[in-house]
């Protein structure tokens, strides 16, 4: 099982964007309000950093969870996410993080091939928990449909990419 000191810096940056690129591919798809953004991101974070404490979860998953709770880890996410996405329009980054989680599919699978079916999946779990996490449409919370049509196209865009 692979962890941290498995990758160079600039791959480990790259595995920490494809979490948060799993989350925003949705969000971007189709943008929820402010509520409903709100919603997403707490199902984003319930969903990374619920893996760092799951029995289940591989070293890997375990270990890039747990960066997202360092201060370092969330500014290489962070700084990785503004010059990748800084200017792009929402179908510019649902394109973009695509590209980013095939390229890092590719990178585990290619290092570490025994964690890259669980990885792949968690990615998938992260963006199914946000295309959930808020109803689309209606009217101040009432009405509308829990995953969109828009949603529903993106999460098969992402399963694709993982692919």
């Amino acid at each position: 099982m692979a962890g941290k000191t498995d990758f160079t810096a600039e791959e480990w940056k790259t595995l920490l964007e494809s979490v948060m690129m799993a989350a925003l591919a949705v969000t971007a798809a189709d943008p929820s309000g402010l509520w409903g953004t709100l919603k997403e991101s707490m199902a984003t974070a319930k969903a990374v950093i619920g893996a760092k404490h799951d029995a289940s979860a591989t070293e890997l998953i375990r270990a890039l969870a747990g960066e997202f709770e360092t201060g370092e880890g969330r500014a290489a996410a962070r700084d990785g996410l503004r010059t990748q996405l800084s200017g792009k329009t929402p179908a510019e980054i649902v394109s973009k993080s695509l590209e980013i989680l095939k390229q890092a599919a590719a990178l585990v699978s290619a290092k570490s091939p025994a964690d890259a079916a669980s990885f792949k999946g968690w990615l998938q779990h992260i963006s199914q928990s946000v295309a959930e996490a808020a109803s689309e449409g209606g009217f101040l919370g009432f009405g509308g449909v829990q995953v969109s049509d828009a949603e529903k196209a993106t999460l098969t865009q992402i399963a694709a990419s993982l692919a």
